[in-house]
Protein backbone atom coordinates (compact mmCIF):
# COMPACT_ATOMS: atom_id res chain seq x y z
CA UNK A 1 0.00 0.00 0.00
CA UNK A 2 2.81 2.56 0.10
CA UNK A 3 2.84 4.91 -2.65
CA UNK A 4 6.37 4.76 -5.13
CA UNK A 5 8.59 7.40 -4.40
CA UNK A 6 8.26 8.40 -8.06
CA UNK A 7 4.54 8.92 -7.51
CA UNK A 8 2.81 12.19 -8.73
CA UNK A 9 0.04 14.25 -7.07
CA UNK A 10 -1.95 17.42 -6.46
CA UNK A 11 -1.72 19.06 -3.35
CA UNK A 12 -4.57 21.67 -2.66
CA UNK A 13 -5.09 23.89 0.52
CA UNK A 14 -7.09 27.13 -0.24
CA UNK A 15 -8.36 28.49 2.94
CA UNK A 16 -6.47 31.55 4.63
CA UNK A 17 -6.79 30.33 8.42
CA UNK A 18 -6.50 32.76 11.37
CA UNK A 19 -5.53 31.14 15.07
CA UNK A 20 -5.59 32.28 18.13
CA UNK A 21 -7.77 33.26 21.22
CA UNK A 22 -10.37 35.67 20.89
CA UNK A 23 -9.20 35.90 17.24
CA UNK A 24 -13.62 35.64 16.41
CA UNK A 25 -12.79 39.66 17.09
CA UNK A 26 -10.87 39.77 13.40
CA UNK A 27 -14.14 38.55 11.79
CA UNK A 28 -15.21 41.92 10.42
CA UNK A 29 -11.27 42.87 9.22
CA UNK A 30 -11.94 39.54 7.21
CA UNK A 31 -15.05 40.58 5.82
CA UNK A 32 -12.94 43.51 4.49
CA UNK A 33 -9.85 41.39 3.70
CA UNK A 34 -12.10 39.69 1.33
CA UNK A 35 -13.31 42.91 -0.11
CA UNK A 36 -17.05 42.13 1.08
CA UNK A 37 -19.30 44.56 3.38
CA UNK A 38 -22.06 42.64 4.12
CA UNK A 39 -22.00 39.45 5.81
CA UNK A 40 -25.28 36.93 6.32
CA UNK A 41 -23.98 34.29 10.00
CA UNK A 42 -25.44 30.83 9.81
CA UNK A 43 -25.88 28.79 12.97
CA UNK A 44 -27.91 26.75 15.22
CA UNK A 45 -29.74 27.33 18.30
CA UNK A 46 -27.52 25.69 20.37
CA UNK A 47 -24.70 27.68 19.23
CA UNK A 48 -26.59 31.15 19.61
CA UNK A 49 -27.93 30.18 23.30
CA UNK A 50 -24.27 29.75 24.09
CA UNK A 51 -23.48 33.14 23.28
CA UNK A 52 -21.40 32.43 20.86
CA UNK A 53 -22.60 34.01 17.97
CA UNK A 54 -23.33 37.55 19.86
CA UNK A 55 -19.34 37.33 19.70
CA UNK A 56 -19.66 37.36 15.92
CA UNK A 57 -22.01 39.45 15.37
CA UNK A 58 -20.43 42.10 17.40
CA UNK A 59 -17.08 42.07 15.51
CA UNK A 60 -18.98 42.21 12.36
CA UNK A 61 -20.48 45.52 13.34
CA UNK A 62 -22.15 47.45 10.58
CA UNK A 63 -21.41 44.91 8.46
CA UNK A 64 -23.83 42.32 9.70
CA UNK A 65 -27.21 42.42 7.70
CA UNK A 66 -28.98 39.08 9.17
CA UNK A 67 -28.74 35.56 10.57
CA UNK A 68 -29.95 32.40 9.73
CA UNK A 69 -30.47 30.36 13.17
CA UNK A 70 -32.12 27.22 12.38
CA UNK A 71 -29.95 24.67 11.09
CA UNK A 72 -30.55 21.13 12.13
CA UNK A 73 -28.11 18.33 13.33
CA UNK A 74 -28.29 16.73 10.10
CA UNK A 75 -28.99 19.51 7.89
CA UNK A 76 -30.90 19.55 4.38
CA UNK A 77 -31.40 20.39 0.80
CA UNK A 78 -34.54 22.42 1.71
CA UNK A 79 -32.54 24.13 4.94
CA UNK A 80 -29.73 25.39 2.72
CA UNK A 81 -32.17 26.79 -0.27
CA UNK A 82 -34.68 28.90 2.93
CA UNK A 83 -31.80 30.51 4.23
CA UNK A 84 -29.95 30.99 1.09
CA UNK A 85 -33.37 32.69 0.13
CA UNK A 86 -33.26 34.91 3.60
CA UNK A 87 -29.60 36.04 2.73
CA UNK A 88 -30.42 36.87 -0.64
CA UNK A 89 -33.04 39.35 0.26
CA UNK A 90 -30.72 40.30 2.75
CA UNK A 91 -28.30 41.43 -0.09
CA UNK A 92 -25.62 39.69 1.83
CA UNK A 93 -22.49 39.75 -0.17
CA UNK A 94 -20.53 36.88 1.81
CA UNK A 95 -21.77 34.24 4.29
CA UNK A 96 -19.89 33.13 7.88
CA UNK A 97 -20.75 30.31 10.11
CA UNK A 98 -20.38 30.04 13.13
CA UNK A 99 -21.26 26.00 14.45
CA UNK A 100 -20.45 22.22 13.55
CA UNK A 101 -20.24 20.21 10.31
CA UNK A 102 -24.12 21.07 9.54
CA UNK A 103 -23.78 24.31 9.97
CA UNK A 104 -21.13 25.27 8.01
CA UNK A 105 -21.66 22.92 5.45
CA UNK A 106 -25.29 24.59 5.01
CA UNK A 107 -23.44 27.09 4.24
CA UNK A 108 -21.23 25.55 1.95
CA UNK A 109 -24.81 25.15 0.03
CA UNK A 110 -25.96 28.64 0.20
CA UNK A 111 -22.31 30.40 -1.04
CA UNK A 112 -23.44 28.25 -4.54
CA UNK A 113 -27.01 29.01 -4.35
CA UNK A 114 -26.28 32.96 -3.66
CA UNK A 115 -24.12 32.89 -6.63
CA UNK A 116 -25.82 30.52 -9.24
CA UNK A 117 -29.57 30.98 -8.41
CA UNK A 118 -31.68 28.03 -8.44
CA UNK A 119 -31.83 25.76 -6.00
CA UNK A 120 -29.33 23.08 -4.29
CA UNK A 121 -30.90 20.12 -6.06
CA UNK A 122 -29.72 21.55 -9.55
CA UNK A 123 -25.86 21.41 -8.37
CA UNK A 124 -25.73 17.98 -7.51
CA UNK A 125 -22.22 16.35 -7.72
CA UNK A 126 -18.72 16.54 -7.70
CA UNK A 127 -16.45 19.34 -9.81
CA UNK A 128 -18.94 20.90 -11.71
CA UNK A 129 -18.83 24.50 -10.72
CA UNK A 130 -16.95 26.98 -13.22
CA UNK A 131 -16.30 29.87 -10.95
CA UNK A 132 -15.57 31.02 -7.26
CA UNK A 133 -18.45 31.05 -5.22
CA UNK A 134 -19.72 33.31 -2.41
CA UNK A 135 -17.42 34.16 -0.32
CA UNK A 136 -17.20 32.24 3.01
CA UNK A 137 -15.53 32.46 6.59
CA UNK A 138 -16.35 29.46 8.29
CA UNK A 139 -15.73 29.47 12.65
CA UNK A 140 -16.15 26.01 14.19
CA UNK A 141 -16.89 25.78 17.61
CA UNK A 142 -16.78 21.97 18.03
CA UNK A 143 -13.31 19.74 18.30
CA UNK A 144 -13.53 18.28 15.23
CA UNK A 145 -15.63 18.93 11.69
CA UNK A 146 -12.71 20.13 9.10
CA UNK A 147 -15.16 21.30 7.41
CA UNK A 148 -13.76 24.46 7.51
CA UNK A 149 -11.08 23.53 4.70
CA UNK A 150 -12.25 21.02 2.86
CA UNK A 151 -13.93 20.97 -0.74
CA UNK A 152 -16.70 18.52 0.55
CA UNK A 153 -20.15 19.23 2.18
CA UNK A 154 -22.78 16.59 3.10
CA UNK A 155 -26.91 17.55 3.34
CA UNK A 156 -29.70 15.44 4.07
CA UNK A 157 -32.73 14.25 1.62
CA UNK A 158 -35.41 14.08 3.63
CA UNK A 159 -37.68 12.97 1.10
CA UNK A 160 -35.12 9.96 0.08
CA UNK A 161 -33.93 9.48 4.11
CA UNK A 162 -30.42 9.73 2.73
CA UNK A 163 -27.24 12.13 3.22
CA UNK A 164 -25.82 13.27 -0.24
CA UNK A 165 -22.07 13.72 -1.07
CA UNK A 166 -21.72 17.09 -3.18
CA UNK A 167 -17.81 18.23 -3.80
CA UNK A 168 -16.06 21.00 -5.88
CA UNK A 169 -12.91 23.36 -5.12
CA UNK A 170 -14.67 26.34 -5.69
CA UNK A 171 -17.11 25.97 -2.55
CA UNK A 172 -13.83 25.41 0.08
CA UNK A 173 -14.47 28.06 2.65
CA UNK A 174 -11.90 31.35 1.64
CA UNK A 175 -11.11 31.48 5.83
CA UNK A 176 -11.16 29.53 8.77
CA UNK A 177 -11.58 31.82 11.94
CA UNK A 178 -10.11 29.00 15.16
CA UNK A 179 -11.10 30.27 18.25
CA UNK A 180 -10.16 28.37 21.28
CA UNK A 181 -13.09 30.14 23.17
CA UNK A 182 -15.34 29.10 20.61
CA UNK A 183 -15.11 25.98 21.90
CA UNK A 184 -15.00 25.97 25.44
CA UNK A 185 -18.69 25.39 26.47
CA UNK A 186 -18.90 22.65 24.07
CA UNK A 187 -20.10 19.42 26.53
CA UNK A 188 -17.79 16.64 27.08
CA UNK A 189 -19.23 13.91 24.97
CA UNK A 190 -19.44 16.55 22.29
CA UNK A 191 -16.11 16.93 22.73
CA UNK A 192 -15.09 13.90 22.40
CA UNK A 193 -17.53 12.62 19.65
CA UNK A 194 -16.46 15.72 17.21
CA UNK A 195 -12.81 14.68 18.48
CA UNK A 196 -13.09 11.00 17.00
CA UNK A 197 -14.70 12.83 13.90
CA UNK A 198 -11.00 14.44 13.21
CA UNK A 199 -9.22 11.70 14.41
CA UNK A 200 -11.35 9.87 11.69
CA UNK A 201 -10.41 11.92 9.34
CA UNK A 202 -7.22 11.80 9.41
CA UNK A 203 -6.99 7.98 9.62
CA UNK A 204 -9.03 7.86 6.66
CA UNK A 205 -6.63 9.97 5.29
CA UNK A 206 -3.79 8.05 5.79
CA UNK A 207 -5.00 4.82 4.26
CA UNK A 208 -7.24 6.20 1.55
CA UNK A 209 -6.55 5.23 -1.95
CA UNK A 210 -4.71 8.79 -2.79
CA UNK A 211 -2.83 9.38 0.00
CA UNK A 212 0.40 11.18 -0.60
CA UNK A 213 3.42 12.85 0.96
CA UNK A 214 2.12 16.40 2.04
CA UNK A 215 -1.37 14.83 2.95
CA UNK A 216 0.32 11.95 5.38
CA UNK A 217 1.99 14.57 7.08
CA UNK A 218 -0.67 16.51 8.00
CA UNK A 219 -2.78 13.94 9.23
CA UNK A 220 0.43 12.39 11.63
CA UNK A 221 0.56 15.22 12.83
CA UNK A 222 -2.56 15.48 13.15
CA UNK A 223 -2.89 12.22 15.07
CA UNK A 224 0.06 12.88 17.65
CA UNK A 225 -1.92 16.14 18.83
CA UNK A 226 -5.10 14.50 18.97
CA UNK A 227 -3.89 11.61 21.12
CA UNK A 228 -2.03 14.11 23.61
CA UNK A 229 -4.87 16.62 23.68
CA UNK A 230 -8.73 15.68 23.12
CA UNK A 231 -8.65 13.36 26.42
CA UNK A 232 -7.27 17.07 28.33
CA UNK A 233 -10.18 18.62 26.29
CA UNK A 234 -12.29 16.22 27.81
CA UNK A 235 -11.59 16.16 30.76
CA UNK A 236 -11.24 20.14 30.97
CA UNK A 237 -13.29 22.14 28.74
CA UNK A 238 -11.53 25.47 30.01
CA UNK A 239 -8.26 24.37 29.29
CA UNK A 240 -7.67 26.50 26.06
CA UNK A 241 -4.59 25.33 25.82
CA UNK A 242 -5.72 22.16 24.67
CA UNK A 243 -8.65 23.20 23.01
CA UNK A 244 -6.84 25.53 20.77
CA UNK A 245 -4.07 22.70 19.81
CA UNK A 246 -7.54 19.97 19.49
CA UNK A 247 -8.98 22.75 16.56
CA UNK A 248 -5.60 22.85 15.03
CA UNK A 249 -5.13 19.22 14.65
CA UNK A 250 -9.11 18.71 13.28
CA UNK A 251 -7.85 21.58 10.98
CA UNK A 252 -4.73 19.54 10.09
CA UNK A 253 -7.01 16.50 9.25
CA UNK A 254 -9.37 17.94 6.87
CA UNK A 255 -6.52 19.57 4.73
CA UNK A 256 -5.15 15.99 5.12
CA UNK A 257 -8.53 13.84 3.57
CA UNK A 258 -9.83 16.85 1.68
CA UNK A 259 -6.84 16.26 -0.44
CA UNK A 260 -6.01 12.01 0.13
CA UNK A 261 -10.21 11.36 0.59
CA UNK A 262 -11.84 9.08 3.41
CA UNK A 263 -13.28 5.62 3.03
CA UNK A 264 -15.50 2.92 4.29
CA UNK A 265 -16.14 4.23 7.73
CA UNK A 266 -17.18 7.39 6.42
CA UNK A 267 -19.36 5.52 3.57
CA UNK A 268 -21.20 3.83 6.56
CA UNK A 269 -21.43 6.59 9.30
CA UNK A 270 -23.18 8.37 6.66
CA UNK A 271 -26.04 5.73 6.00
CA UNK A 272 -26.23 5.07 9.79
CA UNK A 273 -26.64 8.93 10.38
CA UNK A 274 -29.28 9.60 7.68
CA UNK A 275 -31.46 6.32 8.52
CA UNK A 276 -30.76 6.75 12.73
CA UNK A 277 -29.98 9.49 13.45
CA UNK A 278 -26.49 9.21 14.94
CA UNK A 279 -24.64 11.94 14.99
CA UNK A 280 -21.85 11.73 12.43
CA UNK A 281 -18.53 12.10 15.02
CA UNK A 282 -20.11 9.24 17.45
CA UNK A 283 -21.04 7.43 14.26
CA UNK A 284 -17.57 7.29 12.97
CA UNK A 285 -15.90 6.91 16.18
CA UNK A 286 -17.85 3.59 16.82
CA UNK A 287 -17.56 2.33 13.16
CA UNK A 288 -13.67 3.48 12.96
CA UNK A 289 -11.50 0.53 14.96
CA UNK A 290 -14.18 -1.88 13.12
CA UNK A 291 -13.27 -0.71 9.45
CA UNK A 292 -9.67 -0.27 10.58
CA UNK A 293 -9.65 -4.53 11.32
CA UNK A 294 -11.61 -5.13 8.02
CA UNK A 295 -8.94 -3.57 6.31
CA UNK A 296 -5.97 -4.40 7.90
CA UNK A 297 -5.08 -6.80 5.47
CA UNK A 298 -4.72 -4.42 2.79
CA UNK A 299 -2.48 -1.80 4.15
CA UNK A 300 -0.94 -2.95 7.44
CA UNK A 301 1.92 -0.85 6.31
CA UNK A 302 -0.37 2.26 6.46
CA UNK A 303 -2.18 1.47 10.21
CA UNK A 304 1.84 1.07 11.00
CA UNK A 305 2.36 4.45 10.01
CA UNK A 306 -0.45 5.11 12.00
CA UNK A 307 0.58 3.53 15.04
CA UNK A 308 3.84 5.53 14.61
CA UNK A 309 1.34 8.63 15.20
CA UNK A 310 -0.24 7.31 18.21
CA UNK A 311 3.08 6.96 19.95
CA UNK A 312 2.29 2.92 20.38
CA UNK A 313 4.48 1.67 17.60
CA UNK A 314 7.16 -0.09 19.59
CA UNK A 315 10.69 -1.16 18.52
CA UNK A 316 10.81 -4.22 16.82
CA UNK A 317 6.90 -4.61 15.89
CA UNK A 318 5.70 -6.06 12.20
CA UNK A 319 3.86 -3.88 10.41
CA UNK A 320 0.58 -6.39 11.44
CA UNK A 321 1.65 -5.88 14.98
CA UNK A 322 2.26 -2.66 15.20
CA UNK A 323 -1.51 -1.77 12.83
CA UNK A 324 -3.43 -3.87 16.10
CA UNK A 325 -1.74 -1.52 18.15
CA UNK A 326 -3.39 1.34 16.74
CA UNK A 327 -6.59 -0.36 16.53
CA UNK A 328 -6.07 -1.30 20.47
CA UNK A 329 -5.32 2.58 21.10
CA UNK A 330 -8.26 3.91 19.21
CA UNK A 331 -10.38 1.55 21.55
CA UNK A 332 -8.43 2.96 24.68
CA UNK A 333 -9.30 6.60 24.22
CA UNK A 334 -12.50 6.35 23.51
CA UNK A 335 -13.50 3.97 26.36
CA UNK A 336 -10.93 6.31 28.28
CA UNK A 337 -13.71 9.28 27.04
CA UNK A 338 -16.63 7.14 27.70
CA UNK A 339 -17.85 7.34 24.01
CA UNK A 340 -20.07 4.07 23.73
CA UNK A 341 -18.00 1.20 21.58
CA UNK A 342 -21.25 -0.46 19.91
CA UNK A 343 -24.17 0.69 17.35
CA UNK A 344 -26.69 -0.98 19.72
CA UNK A 345 -25.75 1.83 22.46
CA UNK A 346 -27.18 4.60 20.03
CA UNK A 347 -30.35 3.37 19.47
CA UNK A 348 -29.03 1.69 15.78
CA UNK A 349 -31.78 -1.87 15.72
CA UNK A 350 -29.80 -4.75 14.10
CA UNK A 351 -33.07 -5.21 11.59
CA UNK A 352 -31.63 -1.67 9.91
CA UNK A 353 -28.38 -2.87 9.45
CA UNK A 354 -29.19 -4.42 5.49
CA UNK A 355 -30.29 -1.56 4.14
CA UNK A 356 -27.88 0.86 5.37
CA UNK A 357 -25.40 -1.88 3.76
CA UNK A 358 -26.99 -0.91 0.39
CA UNK A 359 -26.93 2.55 1.08
CA UNK A 360 -23.39 2.60 1.78
CA UNK A 361 -22.26 1.39 -1.55
CA UNK A 362 -23.55 4.37 -3.42
CA UNK A 363 -21.91 7.03 -0.89
CA UNK A 364 -19.20 8.10 -2.89
CA UNK A 365 -16.69 7.92 -0.03
CA UNK A 366 -16.27 3.87 -0.63
CA UNK A 367 -14.42 4.76 -3.95
CA UNK A 368 -11.14 5.56 -1.92
CA UNK A 369 -11.23 2.69 0.48
CA UNK A 370 -7.97 1.15 0.32
CA UNK A 371 -10.14 -2.80 0.31
CA UNK A 372 -11.98 -2.29 -2.73
CA UNK A 373 -15.67 -3.43 -1.84
CA UNK A 374 -18.76 -4.42 -4.51
CA UNK A 375 -20.66 -6.06 -2.28
CA UNK A 376 -23.30 -4.58 0.28
CA UNK A 377 -22.60 -8.17 2.33
CA UNK A 378 -19.21 -7.31 2.63
CA UNK A 379 -20.27 -3.91 4.24
CA UNK A 380 -23.07 -5.21 6.00
CA UNK A 381 -19.94 -7.87 7.56
CA UNK A 382 -18.57 -4.59 9.36
CA UNK A 383 -21.70 -3.32 10.57
CA UNK A 384 -22.61 -6.59 12.48
CA UNK A 385 -19.41 -6.62 13.96
CA UNK A 386 -19.65 -3.00 15.31
CA UNK A 387 -23.36 -3.75 16.33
Amino acid sequence: MAYDTDLSFIYKNYTRIIFGINSVKDVGAEVDYLKCSRAFIVTDKGVEAAGLVEKVQKALGSRFVGMYDECPQDSGYHIANQAAEMAREAGADCLVSVGGGSVIDTAKGMAILLKEGGRLEDYSGFQLLTRPQTPHIAIPTTAGTGSEVTYAFVLKDYEKNQKLLYGDDYIIPNTAILDPVMTQTLPPMLTATTGMDALTHAIEAIHALQAEPISDTMAFGAIRLIMQYLPRCVENGDDLVARGQQQIAATMAGVAFSNAQVGLVHAMAHSIGALCGVPHGLANSILLPYVMKYNMDECPDRYAFVAEAMGVKEKGMSDEEAAEAAINAVWELTKRMGVPQKLREVGVTEDVLPQAADMSLSDGSLVYNPKMIFEAEQVLEVYKEAF
